[in-house]
């Protein structure tokens, strides 16, 4: 159990493996307990960092989640990676956790290798985010899968995390603040975008958006036939195996 410490407050994080190091970013009300069933895909490959992002799992809390989260979450991924002081670092980001991947790379594409970007919206949030998100919200406190997740991620403070988690989306929907910290087509790290058709969690029209993103930087995109969110878990092994090819590329 490793920590670093960021505007005076504990991070968590974990590292396992070995190989090219890869650094998987969780999405919102998650943590890095989301990708621990898929770590034997990955660790005899690949040198694999988690991290909790501040107010997840086990790092300190706060006491409120700022707007712009997934800039500020990519400035404590900018930190842990030079914490690490590996070089250049690949990244796997999942739905929340893609906007942070590609804010990292947009700030600091010396310490990035290449970017995985899964099941995330885009460019922009859709006009109905707010009100899906909420609805969502109410719907999984009266699901007892969905509670036992945040139960997992979070611990007991779960309600207060989730509660936080989407004020803060719903205010950054509102206002409509941007999402990434630069354009995108300034992006100078490989790009790929991954999602699943099924997708009942991203917005409807998420592929029209991979194909405008790729237009602007490049990017490579897989979308999985079946599957729901997020792709990196609902096609684990087929996912691990599509990563794996792109992040050892050369």
């Amino acid at each position: 159990m490793s920590y670093f410490y960021y505007q005076s407050k504990k991070i968590y994080y974990t590292e396992g493996g070995s190989g090219i190091p890869v650094l998987f970013l969780h999405g919102n009300t998650a943590s890095s307990k989301m990708f621990e069933l898929l770590m034997p895909l990955y660790e005899d490959r690949f040198h694999v960092i988690l991290i909790d992002f501040l107010g997840h799992g086990k790092s300190g809390r706060l006491e409120e989640f700022p707007a712009e989260l997934w800039i500020e979450e990519a400035r404590q991924t900018v930190a842990l990676l030079k914490h690490l002081n590996l070089g250049k670092v690949n990244l796997v980001g999942t739905s929340g956790g893609a906007w942070v991947a590609i804010n990292t790379a947009l700030e600091c594409p010396e310490l990035v290798g290449r970017v995985v970007a899964d099941s995330f919206d885009g460019r922009t949030l859709a006009d109905d985010f707010s009100e899906n998100l909420i609805q969502e919200r109410i719907s999984a406190r009266a699901d007892e899968m969905a509670v036992g997740f945040y139960q997992w991620c979070q611990g007991e403070d779960w309600e207060r995390v989730v509660d936080m988690d989407t004020n803060a989306l719903v205010k950054c929907a509102r206002e409509k603040l941007p999402l990434f910290t630069k354009p995108l087509s300034s992006l100078q790290v490989p790009l790929l975008l991954m999602g699943s058709e099924g997708d009942e969690m991203s917005r409807a029209d998420f592929q029209e958006e991979y194909h405008a993103i790729a237009g602007e930087t490049g990017a490579e995109i897989h979308i999985f036939s079946q599957g729901v969110h997020p792709a990196i878990l609902s096609n684990a092994e087929q996912a691990a195996k599509i990563i794996g090819r792109f992040l050892e590329r050369r």
